[in-house]
Protein backbone atom coordinates (compact mmCIF):
# COMPACT_ATOMS: atom_id res chain seq x y z
CA UNK A 1 0.00 0.00 0.00
CA UNK A 2 1.43 3.33 -0.99
CA UNK A 3 2.23 5.54 2.04
CA UNK A 4 -0.38 7.94 3.15
CA UNK A 5 1.02 11.46 3.91
CA UNK A 6 -0.86 14.72 4.73
CA UNK A 7 0.79 17.74 3.24
CA UNK A 8 2.51 19.41 5.95
CA UNK A 9 -0.38 22.06 6.68
CA UNK A 10 -3.80 20.24 6.11
CA UNK A 11 -6.51 22.40 5.80
CA UNK A 12 -10.14 22.44 5.90
CA UNK A 13 -12.38 20.08 3.49
CA UNK A 14 -16.24 20.47 2.98
CA UNK A 15 -17.79 16.76 4.18
CA UNK A 16 -19.04 14.44 1.49
CA UNK A 17 -21.93 12.82 2.05
CA UNK A 18 -21.96 10.60 5.22
CA UNK A 19 -18.67 12.28 6.19
CA UNK A 20 -18.01 14.08 9.34
CA UNK A 21 -16.18 17.07 9.76
CA UNK A 22 -12.93 17.53 11.76
CA UNK A 23 -10.43 20.09 13.08
CA UNK A 24 -7.48 19.90 11.37
CA UNK A 25 -3.89 20.24 12.71
CA UNK A 26 -0.72 21.33 10.61
CA UNK A 27 1.20 18.02 10.42
CA UNK A 28 4.01 19.46 9.89
CA UNK A 29 5.93 23.20 11.20
CA UNK A 30 5.15 26.16 9.12
CA UNK A 31 8.16 28.90 8.23
CA UNK A 32 7.26 31.72 9.50
CA UNK A 33 8.94 34.95 10.65
CA UNK A 34 10.16 35.43 14.10
CA UNK A 35 7.83 38.16 15.92
CA UNK A 36 8.86 41.36 15.68
CA UNK A 37 10.88 41.04 12.55
CA UNK A 38 9.75 43.13 9.93
CA UNK A 39 10.25 43.80 6.17
CA UNK A 40 12.88 43.26 4.65
CA UNK A 41 15.44 46.17 3.80
CA UNK A 42 17.75 47.10 1.72
CA UNK A 43 20.67 48.41 2.76
CA UNK A 44 24.52 48.98 2.12
CA UNK A 45 27.01 47.20 3.23
CA UNK A 46 30.61 47.39 3.38
CA UNK A 47 33.08 44.89 1.54
CA UNK A 48 34.42 44.17 5.05
CA UNK A 49 31.00 43.87 5.75
CA UNK A 50 30.05 41.61 2.95
CA UNK A 51 33.10 39.52 3.30
CA UNK A 52 32.56 38.80 7.06
CA UNK A 53 29.53 37.71 6.36
CA UNK A 54 30.47 35.78 3.69
CA UNK A 55 33.33 33.99 6.27
CA UNK A 56 30.34 33.38 8.84
CA UNK A 57 28.13 31.65 6.22
CA UNK A 58 31.03 29.54 5.21
CA UNK A 59 31.86 28.66 8.71
CA UNK A 60 28.27 27.30 9.36
CA UNK A 61 27.78 25.40 6.52
CA UNK A 62 31.25 23.84 7.90
CA UNK A 63 30.07 23.27 11.20
CA UNK A 64 26.94 21.53 9.82
CA UNK A 65 28.51 19.09 7.22
CA UNK A 66 31.29 18.14 10.54
CA UNK A 67 27.98 17.48 12.65
CA UNK A 68 26.52 15.56 9.89
CA UNK A 69 29.55 13.57 9.16
CA UNK A 70 30.16 12.80 13.14
CA UNK A 71 26.10 11.48 13.19
CA UNK A 72 26.32 9.79 10.12
CA UNK A 73 29.47 7.91 10.70
CA UNK A 74 27.44 6.86 13.97
CA UNK A 75 23.91 5.76 12.09
CA UNK A 76 22.41 8.11 14.38
CA UNK A 77 19.46 10.56 13.40
CA UNK A 78 20.85 14.13 13.07
CA UNK A 79 19.54 16.59 15.42
CA UNK A 80 16.67 18.76 14.66
CA UNK A 81 14.56 16.29 13.20
CA UNK A 82 10.81 15.84 14.39
CA UNK A 83 7.89 13.26 13.73
CA UNK A 84 5.00 13.64 15.70
CA UNK A 85 6.24 16.93 17.84
CA UNK A 86 9.12 14.04 19.43
CA UNK A 87 12.57 14.85 18.64
CA UNK A 88 14.25 12.19 17.07
CA UNK A 89 18.20 14.20 16.69
CA UNK A 90 21.13 11.51 18.34
CA UNK A 91 18.57 8.63 19.09
CA UNK A 92 19.33 4.96 17.26
CA UNK A 93 16.76 3.45 14.52
CA UNK A 94 15.47 1.52 17.62
CA UNK A 95 15.40 3.73 20.05
CA UNK A 96 13.26 6.12 17.69
CA UNK A 97 11.25 3.55 16.40
CA UNK A 98 10.02 2.52 20.45
CA UNK A 99 9.63 6.32 20.69
CA UNK A 100 7.03 6.52 17.76
CA UNK A 101 5.38 3.57 18.48
CA UNK A 102 4.84 4.83 21.76
CA UNK A 103 4.04 8.31 20.71
CA UNK A 104 1.22 6.84 18.46
CA UNK A 105 -0.26 3.84 20.23
CA UNK A 106 -0.14 5.95 23.45
CA UNK A 107 -2.97 9.00 21.47
CA UNK A 108 -6.55 8.16 22.87
CA UNK A 109 -9.22 8.99 19.70
CA UNK A 110 -12.51 9.54 21.17
CA UNK A 111 -15.81 8.19 19.11
CA UNK A 112 -18.60 10.40 19.31
CA UNK A 113 -21.96 9.95 18.64
CA UNK A 114 -26.01 9.28 20.13
CA UNK A 115 -24.94 11.32 22.86
CA UNK A 116 -22.00 8.88 24.02
CA UNK A 117 -18.28 8.87 23.61
CA UNK A 118 -16.32 5.74 23.22
CA UNK A 119 -12.26 6.03 23.39
CA UNK A 120 -10.57 3.43 21.14
CA UNK A 121 -6.61 3.17 20.81
CA UNK A 122 -5.19 4.21 16.98
CA UNK A 123 -5.13 0.53 15.97
CA UNK A 124 -8.71 -0.45 16.94
CA UNK A 125 -9.57 2.04 13.91
CA UNK A 126 -7.46 0.54 11.69
CA UNK A 127 -4.38 2.74 11.86
CA UNK A 128 -1.32 1.60 12.32
CA UNK A 129 2.12 3.52 12.21
CA UNK A 130 4.82 1.89 9.90
CA UNK A 131 7.87 3.10 12.48
CA UNK A 132 10.64 1.42 10.78
CA UNK A 133 9.57 3.52 7.26
CA UNK A 134 9.28 6.61 9.53
CA UNK A 135 12.52 6.40 10.96
CA UNK A 136 14.13 5.27 7.11
CA UNK A 137 12.73 8.65 6.32
CA UNK A 138 14.45 10.60 9.64
CA UNK A 139 17.46 9.23 8.89
CA UNK A 140 17.65 10.38 5.36
CA UNK A 141 17.66 14.00 6.47
CA UNK A 142 21.13 15.46 5.80
CA UNK A 143 22.31 12.42 4.10
CA UNK A 144 21.57 13.96 0.56
CA UNK A 145 22.76 17.56 -0.40
CA UNK A 146 19.10 18.35 -0.72
CA UNK A 147 18.28 17.36 2.67
CA UNK A 148 20.79 18.84 4.28
CA UNK A 149 20.15 22.20 2.24
CA UNK A 150 16.56 21.63 3.40
CA UNK A 151 17.73 21.49 7.00
CA UNK A 152 19.80 24.53 6.57
CA UNK A 153 16.44 26.61 5.06
CA UNK A 154 14.59 25.37 8.31
CA UNK A 155 17.29 26.56 10.47
CA UNK A 156 18.47 23.10 11.40
CA UNK A 157 15.22 21.82 12.41
CA UNK A 158 12.78 19.98 10.74
CA UNK A 159 9.63 18.34 10.84
CA UNK A 160 8.48 15.17 9.29
CA UNK A 161 5.02 13.69 8.86
CA UNK A 162 4.88 9.56 9.78
CA UNK A 163 4.44 6.68 7.34
CA UNK A 164 1.18 4.74 8.46
CA UNK A 165 -1.99 2.67 6.90
CA UNK A 166 -5.56 1.93 7.23
CA UNK A 167 -6.82 -1.09 7.66
CA UNK A 168 -10.68 -1.53 6.84
CA UNK A 169 -11.54 -4.64 8.45
CA UNK A 170 -9.96 -3.73 11.62
CA UNK A 171 -12.11 -0.59 11.73
CA UNK A 172 -15.20 -1.63 10.46
CA UNK A 173 -15.05 -4.64 13.63
CA UNK A 174 -14.73 -2.24 15.87
CA UNK A 175 -17.63 -0.06 15.10
CA UNK A 176 -19.76 -3.21 14.60
CA UNK A 177 -19.66 -3.71 18.21
CA UNK A 178 -20.45 -0.14 18.56
CA UNK A 179 -23.09 -0.77 16.45
CA UNK A 180 -25.19 -3.28 18.93
CA UNK A 181 -24.86 -0.51 21.51
CA UNK A 182 -25.96 2.47 19.24
CA UNK A 183 -28.60 1.28 18.04
CA UNK A 184 -32.13 1.91 18.87
CA UNK A 185 -35.10 0.78 16.70
CA UNK A 186 -37.67 2.60 15.40
CA UNK A 187 -41.13 2.49 17.11
CA UNK A 188 -44.04 2.50 14.97
CA UNK A 189 -47.50 4.07 15.48
CA UNK A 190 -49.71 1.72 17.18
CA UNK A 191 -53.29 1.81 18.89
CA UNK A 192 -54.12 0.81 22.14
CA UNK A 193 -57.03 0.20 24.18
CA UNK A 194 -57.77 2.45 27.66
CA UNK A 195 -61.51 1.01 28.95
CA UNK A 196 -62.72 0.46 25.96
CA UNK A 197 -61.39 3.13 24.57
CA UNK A 198 -59.35 3.23 21.12
CA UNK A 199 -55.88 5.37 21.48
CA UNK A 200 -53.18 6.02 19.18
CA UNK A 201 -49.53 5.86 19.99
CA UNK A 202 -47.06 8.42 18.01
CA UNK A 203 -44.22 6.67 15.93
CA UNK A 204 -40.77 7.09 17.42
CA UNK A 205 -37.50 7.34 14.95
CA UNK A 206 -34.85 4.62 15.81
CA UNK A 207 -31.42 5.25 14.89
CA UNK A 208 -28.19 2.90 13.27
CA UNK A 209 -24.52 3.14 12.97
CA UNK A 210 -23.71 3.40 9.63
CA UNK A 211 -20.30 1.45 9.93
CA UNK A 212 -19.90 1.73 5.83
CA UNK A 213 -19.92 5.53 6.23
CA UNK A 214 -18.09 5.92 9.06
CA UNK A 215 -15.41 3.85 7.87
CA UNK A 216 -15.59 5.20 4.22
CA UNK A 217 -14.50 8.56 6.51
CA UNK A 218 -11.46 6.91 8.17
CA UNK A 219 -10.05 6.21 4.85
CA UNK A 220 -9.96 9.48 3.62
CA UNK A 221 -9.34 11.35 7.04
CA UNK A 222 -7.62 8.67 9.54
CA UNK A 223 -4.55 11.23 9.82
CA UNK A 224 -6.97 13.75 10.88
CA UNK A 225 -8.68 11.30 13.54
CA UNK A 226 -5.21 10.44 14.70
CA UNK A 227 -4.34 14.39 15.21
CA UNK A 228 -7.27 15.33 16.58
CA UNK A 229 -8.12 12.46 18.90
CA UNK A 230 -11.84 12.45 17.86
CA UNK A 231 -14.19 10.96 15.00
CA UNK A 232 -17.70 12.10 15.01
CA UNK A 233 -19.99 8.68 14.15
CA UNK A 234 -22.09 8.51 11.14
CA UNK A 235 -24.93 7.88 13.25
CA UNK A 236 -28.37 7.63 11.15
CA UNK A 237 -32.10 7.60 11.89
CA UNK A 238 -34.58 4.88 11.51
CA UNK A 239 -37.72 5.84 10.38
CA UNK A 240 -40.64 4.13 11.32
CA UNK A 241 -42.66 1.45 8.71
CA UNK A 242 -46.24 3.26 10.20
CA UNK A 243 -46.99 6.47 10.95
CA UNK A 244 -50.39 6.23 9.83
CA UNK A 245 -52.81 4.31 12.16
CA UNK A 246 -55.60 5.63 10.87
CA UNK A 247 -57.28 2.15 9.32
CA UNK A 248 -56.21 0.62 12.42
CA UNK A 249 -58.49 2.28 14.64
CA UNK A 250 -61.56 2.47 12.40
CA UNK A 251 -61.16 -1.09 12.57
CA UNK A 252 -60.25 -1.31 16.66
CA UNK A 253 -63.69 0.94 16.83
CA UNK A 254 -65.33 -1.38 14.59
CA UNK A 255 -64.84 -4.52 16.25
CA UNK A 256 -65.06 -3.37 20.08
CA UNK A 257 -68.55 -2.14 19.15
CA UNK A 258 -69.28 -5.74 19.88
CA UNK A 259 -69.90 -7.73 23.18
CA UNK A 260 -69.24 -11.76 23.16
CA UNK A 261 -71.38 -14.11 25.33
CA UNK A 262 -69.75 -17.21 26.08
CA UNK A 263 -71.87 -20.13 26.29
CA UNK A 264 -70.05 -22.72 28.50
CA UNK A 265 -71.90 -26.30 28.98
CA UNK A 266 -70.38 -29.44 30.99
CA UNK A 267 -71.78 -32.28 29.16
CA UNK A 268 -71.40 -34.74 32.52
CA UNK A 269 -73.20 -32.42 34.54
CA UNK A 270 -75.55 -31.01 32.60
CA UNK A 271 -74.85 -27.15 33.53
CA UNK A 272 -74.17 -24.39 31.53
CA UNK A 273 -72.34 -21.05 32.18
CA UNK A 274 -72.55 -17.61 30.94
CA UNK A 275 -69.69 -15.48 30.59
CA UNK A 276 -69.14 -11.87 28.73
CA UNK A 277 -66.02 -10.31 26.77
CA UNK A 278 -66.98 -6.31 27.09
CA UNK A 279 -65.39 -4.40 24.73
CA UNK A 280 -62.60 -3.17 27.12
CA UNK A 281 -61.68 -7.17 27.89
CA UNK A 282 -61.40 -7.57 24.29
CA UNK A 283 -59.33 -4.91 23.63
CA UNK A 284 -56.78 -6.35 25.84
CA UNK A 285 -57.21 -9.66 23.47
CA UNK A 286 -56.87 -7.43 20.13
CA UNK A 287 -52.41 -6.67 19.39
CA UNK A 288 -51.93 -4.89 16.14
CA UNK A 289 -49.08 -6.62 13.62
CA UNK A 290 -47.67 -5.11 11.13
CA UNK A 291 -48.27 -7.04 7.64
CA UNK A 292 -45.76 -9.36 6.56
CA UNK A 293 -46.08 -8.62 2.95
CA UNK A 294 -46.83 -4.61 3.37
CA UNK A 295 -45.03 -2.88 6.24
CA UNK A 296 -46.83 0.53 5.77
CA UNK A 297 -50.68 -1.61 6.63
CA UNK A 298 -51.61 -3.36 10.13
CA UNK A 299 -52.89 -6.30 10.72
CA UNK A 300 -55.63 -7.01 13.62
CA UNK A 301 -54.80 -9.95 15.95
CA UNK A 302 -55.94 -12.10 18.89
CA UNK A 303 -53.61 -12.51 21.34
CA UNK A 304 -54.09 -16.19 22.56
CA UNK A 305 -52.37 -16.05 25.90
CA UNK A 306 -54.53 -12.95 26.99
CA UNK A 307 -57.66 -14.77 25.62
CA UNK A 308 -56.07 -17.75 27.70
CA UNK A 309 -55.48 -15.84 31.10
CA UNK A 310 -59.22 -14.88 30.72
CA UNK A 311 -60.71 -18.45 30.59
CA UNK A 312 -59.01 -19.47 33.40
CA UNK A 313 -60.03 -16.99 35.04
CA UNK A 314 -63.30 -17.89 34.79
CA UNK A 315 -62.60 -21.47 34.99
CA UNK A 316 -61.38 -20.97 38.70
CA UNK A 317 -64.83 -20.24 39.70
CA UNK A 318 -65.53 -23.97 38.65
CA UNK A 319 -63.97 -25.08 41.21
CA UNK A 320 -60.78 -27.46 41.44
CA UNK A 321 -61.69 -30.14 39.45
CA UNK A 322 -63.38 -28.27 35.99
CA UNK A 323 -61.68 -26.22 33.54
CA UNK A 324 -62.38 -24.70 29.87
CA UNK A 325 -60.80 -26.96 27.04
CA UNK A 326 -58.63 -24.19 25.64
CA UNK A 327 -57.85 -26.15 22.34
CA UNK A 328 -61.36 -25.70 21.33
CA UNK A 329 -62.01 -22.47 23.04
CA UNK A 330 -59.08 -20.22 22.04
CA UNK A 331 -60.05 -20.58 18.14
CA UNK A 332 -63.66 -20.33 18.26
CA UNK A 333 -63.11 -16.87 20.20
CA UNK A 334 -60.63 -15.53 17.99
CA UNK A 335 -63.01 -16.60 14.81
CA UNK A 336 -65.47 -14.80 16.56
CA UNK A 337 -64.19 -11.85 17.75
CA UNK A 338 -62.68 -10.87 13.35
CA UNK A 339 -66.21 -12.15 12.26
CA UNK A 340 -67.84 -10.03 14.77
CA UNK A 341 -70.03 -13.02 16.02
CA UNK A 342 -71.94 -12.30 18.99
CA UNK A 343 -72.16 -16.25 21.18
CA UNK A 344 -69.32 -18.80 21.30
CA UNK A 345 -69.98 -22.19 22.76
CA UNK A 346 -67.40 -23.54 25.33
CA UNK A 347 -66.98 -27.23 26.54
CA UNK A 348 -66.36 -27.70 30.35
CA UNK A 349 -64.31 -30.25 31.07
CA UNK A 350 -63.23 -32.19 34.13
CA UNK A 351 -60.00 -33.19 35.28
CA UNK A 352 -58.46 -36.30 36.39
CA UNK A 353 -59.34 -37.26 40.17
CA UNK A 354 -56.83 -39.30 42.66
CA UNK A 355 -58.68 -42.17 44.83
CA UNK A 356 -57.50 -43.54 47.74
CA UNK A 357 -58.59 -47.71 48.14
CA UNK A 358 -60.77 -47.79 51.23
CA UNK A 359 -61.32 -51.43 52.80
CA UNK A 360 -63.76 -53.83 50.73
CA UNK A 361 -63.02 -51.52 47.92
CA UNK A 362 -62.23 -53.53 44.44
CA UNK A 363 -61.58 -51.95 40.90
CA UNK A 364 -65.37 -52.70 40.07
CA UNK A 365 -66.61 -51.03 42.98
CA UNK A 366 -64.78 -48.25 42.40
CA UNK A 367 -65.83 -47.54 39.01
CA UNK A 368 -69.46 -48.38 39.53
CA UNK A 369 -68.88 -45.18 41.89
CA UNK A 370 -67.45 -42.82 39.69
CA UNK A 371 -68.98 -44.16 36.53
CA UNK A 372 -66.06 -45.31 35.02
CA UNK A 373 -66.01 -48.88 33.90
CA UNK A 374 -63.01 -50.22 35.49
CA UNK A 375 -61.01 -51.48 32.68
CA UNK A 376 -61.09 -47.25 31.62
CA UNK A 377 -59.35 -46.90 35.42
CA UNK A 378 -56.79 -49.84 34.54
CA UNK A 379 -56.14 -48.51 31.35
CA UNK A 380 -55.14 -44.56 33.03
CA UNK A 381 -52.68 -47.06 35.79
CA UNK A 382 -50.13 -48.45 33.79
CA UNK A 383 -48.99 -51.83 35.65
CA UNK A 384 -51.67 -51.55 38.63
CA UNK A 385 -53.30 -54.97 38.26
CA UNK A 386 -56.58 -55.81 40.21
CA UNK A 387 -55.23 -56.60 43.19
CA UNK A 388 -55.85 -53.01 45.61
CA UNK A 389 -54.36 -52.76 49.07
CA UNK A 390 -56.05 -50.22 51.33
CA UNK A 391 -54.04 -47.33 51.37
CA UNK A 392 -53.10 -47.22 47.68
CA UNK A 393 -53.60 -44.13 45.32
CA UNK A 394 -55.00 -44.37 42.05
CA UNK A 395 -55.88 -42.10 38.57
CA UNK A 396 -59.30 -41.98 38.65
CA UNK A 397 -59.80 -40.86 34.55
CA UNK A 398 -61.45 -37.99 33.37
CA UNK A 399 -65.28 -38.93 32.45
CA UNK A 400 -64.41 -36.70 29.18
CA UNK A 401 -62.83 -39.68 27.73
CA UNK A 402 -66.27 -41.35 27.84
CA UNK A 403 -67.49 -38.28 25.60
CA UNK A 404 -65.19 -38.37 22.76
CA UNK A 405 -67.20 -36.46 20.23
CA UNK A 406 -68.76 -32.90 19.90
CA UNK A 407 -71.65 -32.55 21.78
CA UNK A 408 -75.26 -32.14 20.79
CA UNK A 409 -76.19 -29.77 24.02
CA UNK A 410 -79.89 -29.56 22.90
CA UNK A 411 -80.46 -32.96 23.71
CA UNK A 412 -80.08 -35.58 26.67
CA UNK A 413 -81.29 -39.04 27.10
CA UNK A 414 -81.32 -40.27 30.62
CA UNK A 415 -81.52 -43.81 32.15
CA UNK A 416 -82.45 -45.23 35.41
CA UNK A 417 -80.82 -48.38 36.54
CA UNK A 418 -82.73 -48.68 39.46
CA UNK A 419 -86.08 -47.18 37.59
CA UNK A 420 -85.54 -49.32 34.51
CA UNK A 421 -86.54 -46.28 32.69
CA UNK A 422 -85.45 -44.03 30.28
CA UNK A 423 -86.32 -40.26 28.99
CA UNK A 424 -85.86 -38.07 26.30
CA UNK A 425 -85.34 -34.43 25.89
CA UNK A 426 -84.98 -31.44 23.88
CA UNK A 427 -84.32 -28.42 24.34
CA UNK A 428 -84.99 -29.25 28.05
CA UNK A 429 -88.76 -30.40 27.50
CA UNK A 430 -89.70 -34.49 27.99
CA UNK A 431 -89.59 -35.82 24.54
CA UNK A 432 -90.80 -39.58 25.89
CA UNK A 433 -90.21 -41.58 28.74
CA UNK A 434 -90.09 -45.20 28.05
CA UNK A 435 -89.54 -48.66 30.27
CA UNK A 436 -86.11 -50.30 29.48
CA UNK A 437 -84.31 -53.67 29.98
CA UNK A 438 -80.57 -52.84 31.45
CA UNK A 439 -77.62 -55.63 32.17
CA UNK A 440 -78.10 -58.52 34.02
CA UNK A 441 -76.01 -58.82 37.48
CA UNK A 442 -72.78 -60.67 35.57
CA UNK A 443 -72.83 -58.46 32.59
CA UNK A 444 -73.62 -54.96 33.92
CA UNK A 445 -74.59 -52.23 31.77
CA UNK A 446 -72.31 -49.14 34.03
CA UNK A 447 -73.85 -46.28 35.52
CA UNK A 448 -71.90 -42.88 33.99
CA UNK A 449 -71.97 -39.97 31.47
CA UNK A 450 -71.69 -41.67 27.54
CA UNK A 451 -72.77 -40.60 24.14
CA UNK A 452 -73.71 -41.92 21.09
CA UNK A 453 -71.51 -42.77 18.93
CA UNK A 454 -72.52 -44.98 16.23
CA UNK A 455 -75.24 -45.71 14.04
CA UNK A 456 -76.37 -49.44 12.70
CA UNK A 457 -79.20 -50.65 11.84
CA UNK A 458 -79.13 -54.19 12.11
CA UNK A 459 -75.87 -54.68 14.50
CA UNK A 460 -74.71 -58.16 15.06
CA UNK A 461 -73.22 -59.44 18.57
CA UNK A 462 -71.17 -62.56 17.77
CA UNK A 463 -70.83 -63.84 21.68
CA UNK A 464 -74.46 -64.07 22.06
CA UNK A 465 -75.22 -64.90 18.27
CA UNK A 466 -77.66 -61.79 18.65
CA UNK A 467 -78.88 -59.63 15.85
CA UNK A 468 -79.93 -56.24 17.38
CA UNK A 469 -81.97 -53.98 15.14
CA UNK A 470 -81.53 -50.27 15.58
CA UNK A 471 -78.12 -49.94 17.23
CA UNK A 472 -76.65 -47.07 18.48
CA UNK A 473 -73.25 -47.59 20.48
CA UNK A 474 -73.03 -45.03 23.49
CA UNK A 475 -69.52 -46.80 25.61
CA UNK A 476 -66.67 -49.52 25.22
CA UNK A 477 -66.73 -51.51 28.58
CA UNK A 478 -62.99 -51.63 27.63
CA UNK A 479 -61.39 -48.84 26.21
CA UNK A 480 -59.23 -50.78 23.45
CA UNK A 481 -61.58 -52.67 21.53
CA UNK A 482 -64.08 -52.37 19.27
CA UNK A 483 -67.52 -53.63 21.55
CA UNK A 484 -69.83 -51.39 22.30
CA UNK A 485 -72.89 -51.23 24.86
CA UNK A 486 -75.75 -48.87 23.29
CA UNK A 487 -79.30 -49.08 22.39
CA UNK A 488 -81.57 -51.69 20.40
CA UNK A 489 -85.08 -52.78 19.48
CA UNK A 490 -85.86 -56.97 20.48
CA UNK A 491 -83.18 -58.68 19.28
CA UNK A 492 -83.19 -62.42 17.56
CA UNK A 493 -81.51 -65.17 17.41
CA UNK A 494 -81.21 -67.45 14.07
CA UNK A 495 -82.80 -64.99 12.41
CA UNK A 496 -86.13 -65.89 13.12
CA UNK A 497 -86.88 -66.11 17.27
CA UNK A 498 -87.73 -62.82 18.95
CA UNK A 499 -85.76 -62.42 22.09
CA UNK A 500 -87.26 -60.50 25.52
CA UNK A 501 -90.41 -59.17 24.10
CA UNK A 502 -92.22 -59.61 27.67
CA UNK A 503 -89.18 -58.36 29.72
CA UNK A 504 -89.05 -54.56 29.19
CA UNK A 505 -88.93 -52.75 33.01
CA UNK A 506 -86.21 -55.29 34.64
CA UNK A 507 -82.36 -56.37 33.90
CA UNK A 508 -82.07 -58.85 31.09
CA UNK A 509 -79.32 -58.30 28.40
CA UNK A 510 -75.63 -58.68 28.26
CA UNK A 511 -75.07 -55.10 28.78
CA UNK A 512 -76.60 -53.21 26.13
CA UNK A 513 -79.99 -50.60 26.82
CA UNK A 514 -83.25 -52.43 25.67
CA UNK A 515 -86.09 -50.20 24.19
CA UNK A 516 -88.73 -51.86 22.42
CA UNK A 517 -88.62 -52.03 18.47
CA UNK A 518 -91.40 -49.51 18.18
CA UNK A 519 -89.78 -46.90 20.21
CA UNK A 520 -86.49 -47.46 19.16
CA UNK A 521 -87.13 -46.64 15.84
CA UNK A 522 -87.58 -42.91 16.64
CA UNK A 523 -84.87 -42.94 19.24
CA UNK A 524 -82.84 -43.86 16.25
CA UNK A 525 -83.81 -40.83 13.82
CA UNK A 526 -83.53 -38.57 16.69
CA UNK A 527 -80.48 -38.68 18.68
CA UNK A 528 -77.46 -38.55 16.12
CA UNK A 529 -74.29 -39.02 17.24
CA UNK A 530 -73.12 -36.41 19.88
CA UNK A 531 -76.17 -36.54 22.09
CA UNK A 532 -75.58 -37.24 25.65
CA UNK A 533 -76.74 -40.37 27.24
CA UNK A 534 -76.51 -40.30 31.38
CA UNK A 535 -76.75 -43.61 32.99
CA UNK A 536 -78.16 -43.12 36.51
CA UNK A 537 -77.46 -45.45 39.54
Amino acid sequence: MPDQRPQSTPTQTSSKTSQIPVRYRSAGPANVRRAGQGPARAHRTSRGGAGLSLGLAVLGVALVALAGVLFLSGGLILPGVEVMGIGLGGKTAAAAARALESEWQGKPIALEGAGTTWTVSPDMLGLFLDSEATVRRAREQGRTWATLKEMLRARGRIALTPVWRFERSAAAATLRVLAAQIQVPAQNAGVRVVEGRVEPSPPVAGRALDVVATVAWLAEHGWDAWVDGRVSLVVVPITPAIADVGPAIAQAQQLLANRITLNGYDAVTDERFAWTATPAILGEWLALQTDRVDATKMDWQVDPAKVEAFLAAQAATLGPGRTVDLSQGIPAITEAVMAQRSTVRLRIRHRERQHTVKSGETLSSIGYDYGIPYPWILQANKGLGETLHVGQVITIPSPDVLIPLPVVENKRVVVSLGQQKMWAYENGALKWEWQVSTGIESSPTAPGVFQVQSHDPNAYAAQWELWMPYFMGIYRPVPTTDFMNGFHGFPTRDGSQLLWTRNLGKPVTFGCILVSTENVTQLYQWAEEGVVVEVRK
